[in-house]
């Protein structure tokens, strides 16, 4: 392939990094201006007590949702107490992904092989050659 080809490619993909680093900050602003515009409707309605309207061609409704996460550093306590009290199916043991690729790397530095013996057949890694792409 030539050179020309090669530049062009690198041209057209520092373009569409830019173009979708743009995209993602307009669409980081849209989502901070719906969530003020959804707490500003749904107290709106609360206050009218209006729980649905039509308008448009759509429902709008009121509903809610229930967030829950364990208290900062008492997460192993709160894991505990599910299990005592019969619950403990609600807890899942869970290695992150970036976690272990990061522990697979290690490995293969350490003992230069692709995959310990004790995890074959139980990991999947692969590797993706990208070009990356930074100011001069």
């Amino acid at each position: 392939m030539e050179n020309k080809q090669i530049f062009e490619m690198a041209d057209k993909l520092k373009t569409l990094q830019e173009q979708k680093k743009s995209l993602e900050a307009e669409a980081k602003s849209i989502a901070a201006e719906i969530d003020d515009l959804d707490a500003t409707l749904s107290d709106a309605m609360a206050e009218a007590e209006l729980d649905r309207f039509s308008r448009g061609g759509n429902t709008f409704y009121l509903k809610s949702r229930l967030f829950a996460s364990p208290v900062a550093g008492r997460k192993d306590e709160m894991m505990q107490a599910l299990r005592k009290h019969g619950y403990g199916s609600l807890v899942v043991e869970t290695v992150n992904a970036q976690t272990l690729s990061s522990f697979i790397k290690e490995q293969r530095d350490i003992t230069g092989a692709e995959m310990p013996d004790w995890l074959e057949g139980t990991v999947n890694a692969f590797e993706k050659v990208s070009v990356g792409v930074r100011k001069s």
